[in-house]
């Protein structure tokens, strides 16, 4: 394993092309992406399932020039059950890739262009937001096991990713922080900058730090015998 910093020049203002999507909550997508296509009207996002079908209602006739499907993207079908669809190294590496390393930037367009339709892209904004995990578990009669499956898996991954590579990346935990978004976007002529990237990343950390406690804590709480192995099917 290696570690090291990155030692490549560091950009400060980026124009958002490429989108990824992955949300629970659709609220404001409608009023964001319009937004980010008046910063730039070729940019193109990239999702799956619900959250793919509304971004493609919200562009309507455009669809087709702004628009591609994860599974397309990827060429990897999901899982039964809408499982496993983001986490694929064309999706992973678009979050984490250092902007001119040239080893990132053959493993991109290159590497991740054979055996398929699509070679790797540098995404500029990962829009996500997670499963309702303590509104889930809150309700009267929710069990460890909807506890279990409501555990998002994908979202944080993405989040961490995005975060981590604030260099490179925008990462939009919430539809509150939509507007104020654009409008530091329209006023630095439709780019994203460095220290923009970087409030937006250590929200983004406090997110998921809070999340993957809860959930600990939630479990933590329960006795196997008692709470858990009731609501399985033991074969």
């Amino acid at each position: 394993m290696s570690i090291r910093e990155n030692k490549y020049q560091v950009i400060d203002l980026i124009t958002p092309q490429h989108i990824l999507v992955s949300v629970f909550d659709k609220t404001g997508l409608d009023a964001l992406i319009p937004g980010i296509l008046r910063s730039n009207p070729d940019a193109c996002f990239y999702s799956t399932g619900g959250t793919g079908k509304r971004i493609l209602e919200i562009l309507g006739a455009t669809a087709s020039k702004n628009y591609l499907s994860v599974e397309e993207f990827t060429g990897a079908p999901e899982m039964e059950g809408g499982l496993v669809k983001t986490l694929h190294p064309k999706i992973h590496a678009g979050l984490l890739a250092e902007r001119g390393n040239p080893a990132h930037e053959e493993y991109l367009h290159r590497t991740l262009a054979q055996g398929g339709e699509h070679a790797g892209v540098y995404f500029d904004i990962f829009v996500g937001n997670l499963y309702p995990f303590t509104e889930v578990t809150s309700k009267q009669g929710a069990s460890p096991e909807t506890a279990r499956v409501n555990i998002d898996i994908g979202g944080p991954a993405m989040t961490m990713a995005s975060a981590k590579n604030w260099h490179s990346i925008a990462v939009l935990t919430s539809p509150k922080q939509y507007a104020s978004f654009m409008e530091t976007l329209a006023r630095q002529g439709g780019r994203i900058s460095l220290e923009q990237r970087f409030a937006l990343a250590a929200e983004a950390m406090k997110l998921i730090g809070e999340y993957r406690s809860t959930i600990g804590e939630y479990f933590m709480k329960l006795d196997f015998i008692r709470d858990v192995k009731p609501h399985l099917n033991i074969g």
